[in-house]
């Protein structure tokens, strides 16, 4: 009976070691660095320093983005301050030059130019 026990107990140290060197085999193709989870790992780690760079650019870049759009802003207020004064300052013009730089009365369509074709024959004169 012992020696049924010591061969059973020998098996199932083999089955054992068979089984953890069948486990070492798979972690081990697991962890490489060319086809397993690692090599995958260490690619996701080197686009996440990639973006990394390039979001600090992005950010760098909307910084001075944000600075020179507040300085045109600041321009643009200035610039609509302006116009409002003179669109205000229009309001004491007297309205469609009435009686400015008119002589004897005359009327507006007879200061407006008059446009006319000439035939041929009028131009050979």
């Amino acid at each position: 009976m012992e020696f049924l026990a010591d061969v059973l107990l020998v098996g199932g140290a083999l089955g054992a070691g068979v089984y953890c060197y069948v486990l070492a085999r798979r972690l081990a193709r697991f962890n490489d660095l060319e086809n397993g989870v690692g090599g995958a790992v260490a690619v996701l780690s080197a686009q996440v320093d990639d973006l990394t760079k390039t979001l600090d650019a992005a950010r760098a870049t909307a910084a001075s983005s944000t600075t020179s759009l507040d300085g045109l802003t600041d321009r643009a207020e200035g610039v609509a301050q302006r116009l409002e004064l003179l669109v205000a300052s229009m309001h004491d013009l007297p309205e469609n030059g009435a009686g400015a730089g008119r002589k004897n009365g005359a009327s507006d369509e007879a200061s407006e130019p008059i446009f006319m074709r000439r035939t041929p024959e009028e131009r050979a004169q």
